[in-house]
């Protein structure tokens, strides 16, 4: 039984729970499972497997997916676009790193 106070629904609600079959996500990206394996292959999503080995996406994988989904649809090449969101995300990182820096220091 689930502790008091969680409810089973209270992991869809969760970005990175592995709610997706690999079907049902690349339906959800109008593109193909072979797409998915090559972000996989591209060190960009991992991920999890069932008990019974089958790959299951989270929202948040399936965020990503979708951003080099946009890039590859404008014609940048899927290795590239994986690299592009890789540093998009160090970026992103670096400014919150710095902007928290910022803010602890003395005026």
């Amino acid at each position: 039984m689930p502790p008091r106070g969680t409810r089973p629904a209270d992991k869809f609600d969760d970005d990175d729970y592995p709610a997706y079959t690999m079907g049902r996500a690349a339906e959800m990206l109008d593109t193909t499972p072979a797409f998915l394996r090559a972000l996989g292959e591209h060190r960009l999503i991992t991920p999890l497997r069932s008990e019974g080995g089958h790959r299951r996406y989270s929202r948040y994988q399936l965020r990503i997916a979708g951003r080099v989904r946009e890039l590859v649809d404008s014609g940048t090449p899927i290795e590239a676009a994986c690299r592009i969101i890789i540093l998009e995300d160090q970026l992103e990182e670096a400014q919150r790193i710095n902007e928290e820096l910022r803010s602890q220091r003395p005026a």
